[in-house]
C-alpha cells in the first residue's frame, strides 16, 4: 500500500495515501484510474473514427460519388493519423459504394431502422475503446450517440462530433468536446 502512495505522489495525484484509506472508495477509484492510465500508455496516441456514412451523405443509400465527396471533405477538415482506425457502418444496400469510395476502413453492416447507428454503438459500448484510443470521432449527428459520448468524455477521452449542420442533435453537440461541420467553413468548433 505504501508503494501505491508513492507512485501516486510521483504523478502528482495525491501526496500520500494512508493505510486506513485502502478500503475507502476514493483510494479504490485512484487505483482504478492509475491502472487505466497504465493501460493507455501501452497503446500509441491514436483516434477511432466511427462513421455513419448514410448520415453524413444525407441519404439511406449513398452513391459512390457521394461517399467520395464525404471522405474528401472529412479528410480536409480532420485528417487521419498513421495509427487511426476507421469503422464505418451502413445498410447492406450501401456497402459496395462505401467500400469502394472509402477504402481501408472496417465495415459494419446492419439493415433496418437505425441499423448503422446500432452497429457503431456496439463498437463504442462493447470494445473498450476508452482504454485503446485517446480521441474518438463520432461522424454522425444522431442523438442516439449522446450517452456514449458523455460516457467516453467522463473516462478522459476527447470526443469530436462530425456532422452536417442540419442533422446535428443538440444533445450530441452538448456531449462532445468539439464539433466539426462538414458543410461549413473550415475550423468550426462548438
Amino acid at each position: 500500500m505504501e508503494n501505491m502512495g508513492s507512485s501516486l505522489s510521483e504523478r502528482g495525484i495525491a501526496k500520500e495515501v494512508p493505510a486506513v484509506s485502502a478500503t475507502t472508495k476514493g483510494a479504490e477509484r485512484l487505483r482504478r484510474l492509475d491502472r487505466r492510465a497504465a493501460v493507455k500508455r501501452l497503446y500509441p496516441v491514436r483516434a477511432l473514427h466511427v462513421v455513419d456514412i448514410e448520415n453524413l451523405a444525407g441519404t439511406g443509400t449513398p452513391s459512390l460519388d457521394q461517399v467520395i465527396e464525404v471522405q474528401d471533405c472529412y479528410v480536409t477538415r480532420l485528417g487521419f493519423g498513421a495509427d487511426d482506425l476507421v469503422v464505418m457502418a451502413m445498410s447492406h444496400k450501401g456497402l459496395l459504394n462505401a467500400a469502394l469510395g472509402w477504402p481501408h476502413a472496417r465495415y459494419r453492416v446492419r439493415s433496418g431502422r437505425d441499423g448503422a447507428d446500432l452497429e457503431l454503438l456496439d463498437v463504442l459500448l462493447h470494445e473498450d475503446v476508452a482504454a485503446r484510443f485517446t480521441h474518438i470521432v463520432i461522424a454522425s449527428g444522431d442523438g442516439v450517440f449522446g450517452q456514449a459520448a458523455r460516457s467516453l468524455s467522463t473516462r478522459g477521452v476527447w470526443v469530436t462530433v462530425v456532422s452536417r449542420r442540419d442533422s446535428l442533435s443538440p444533445g450530441l453537440a452538448l456531449a462532445a468536446s468539439d464539433v466539426v461541420y462538414l458543410d461549413g467553413p473550415l475550423n468550426v468548433a462548438a
